[in-house]
């Protein structure tokens, strides 16, 4: 018999309807002799009227009342749906994450796990229970409910798929698996049917959002074998596993792209030791995270220092390079909140080369100026004028011939 963690977002198990459905598709997998543990998410935009209740309140909510609140949503979720399979002949029992319980830190709002205890999932599961638990949601050492954060459901299936020794853990959303980029943006965009644990971290880091990325971090820590699937259409979604030798893989698998980005730059500031860290001390001191760095020395003894960083942190950091400008001299600073990121991603890059090169004679084809360029192993992303993205994602999905199956 094998052991299957299914997670549910909330668009998932938005109405009584899709939580009805819900219990009919894990009826479905208990019939074929499977056992199931099943993550809930709260329902669509319930997480959200939570947090505008807490802002009629008061605008800056203590972050322990925040998660006593939020954690809430996701209660209403697993009594319905332990309901639904209740009401249609399944012995199914509930749990909040304390009651598990899942173990975390007391950093409220954005919690790591540190340990689950199974004891109680694994009794439920040897009598032929549905065990269905809350996501997103924790206790601390002190007996405070905590929260994991945004997507954070994704990550307590995963640990729970971890500590039960689960064969699969598998990821219902609205959409039917990982495909090559966004099919909003490219209609010919593919559904992959498998992607490594390092080509779906880099894809979720560069702003996919099919799986939250500490879930996947998780997954590929433990060796725990994830899958994509459509809560509404029937399919095998994308499985998401370790890299196997044997296996041919494609240049590239891939294309991820961010508009959460705004660039910075500090222009003439003297070239000596030093000059990055007093830039990138103070941003750093803001709890402001930098994603790309350039930096160009003149024949004047001076520097150009340039970095990006998230469109919600650029006032900001804006504020803060602006008084850097000024203390250090510099001959200028300018600011750009209107370009995005666009990546390829792919395992292949590592035993080919000329892919950079066909990516930027691919832009250039298109009139596309690159303006920042950050490569890895497996990765290679370039930053450039928003008004560009769809155009250069579309540009670069049919010069690598992505959706088309790999040879």
């Amino acid at each position: 018999m094998t052991l299957i963690v299914q997670k549910y977002g909330g668009t998932s198990v938005g109405t009584p309807e899709r939580i009805g459905a819900v219990a009919d598709r894990v009826i479905d997998y208990c019939r074929r002799g499977h056992q199931v543990v099943v993550v809930v998410s709260a329902m669509s935009g319930e997480t959200d009227r939570l947090l505008g209740l807490a802002q009629q309140i008061t605008e800056s909510p203590d972050l322990r009342e925040q998660d006593m609140l939020l954690a809430t949503g996701e209660q209403v979720t697993i009594a319905l749906l332990t309901m639904a399979l209740q009401q249609r002949g399944q012995a199914a029992r509930s749990y909040t994450g304390p009651q598990v319980p899942i173990r975390t830190d007391s950093a409220y709002g954005k919690a790591r796990i540190e340990a689950i205890d199974p004891d109680r999932v694994r009794a439920d599961l040897a009598t032929g229970h549905v065990v269905v638990v809350a996501g997103f949601q924790g206790v601390d050492d002190q007996g405070h409910i905590t929260t994991l954060g945004r997507g954070g459901s994704d990550t307590t299936a995963v640990a729970l798929a971890t500590v039960l020794q689960a064969d699969e853990c598998q990821i219902f959303t609205d959409v039917d698996g990982v495909y090559t980029t966004d099919p909003r943006v490219v209609s010919d965009a593919r559904r992959l049917a498998r992607i490594t644990f390092e080509e779906m971290l880099e894809m979720a880091s560069l702003g996919s959002k099919v799986l939250q990325i500490r879930a996947v971090e998780f997954a590929g820590k433990y060796n725990i074998p994830l899958r994509v699937l459509s809560s509404f259409t029937e399919g095998e979604g994308t499985l998401i596993t370790y890299e196997e030798n044997t296996m041919e893989h494609a240049l590239v698998t891939g294309i991820a792209f961010n508009r959460d980005e705004t660039q910075l730059t500090i222009l003439g500031v003297e070239d000596r030791p030093g000059v990055a860290s007093a830039i990138l001390g103070p941003i750093a001191e803001a709890n402001i995270d930098v994603d790309m760095i350039v930096q160009n020395s003149g024949h004047d003894g001076t520097t150009d220092f340039t970095f990006t960083v998230q469109r919600n942190d650029y006032k900001a950091a804006l504020e803060i390079v602006q008084d850097i400008g000024a203390r250090l001299g510099a001959r200028e600073v300018k600011s750009d909140n209107k370009i995005v990121k666009i990546s390829l991603v792919g395992v292949g890059m590592r035993t080919h080369a000329g892919i950079a090169s066909r990516m930027f004679a691919t832009l250039a084809q298109e009139g596309i100026n690159i303006r920042m360029i950050s490569t890895s192993e497996i990765k290679i992303s370039v930053v450039v004028d928003q008004k560009y993205l769809e155009l250069g994602v579309r540009a670069l999905h049919e010069a690598f011939g992505l959706e088309q199956e790999a040879a």
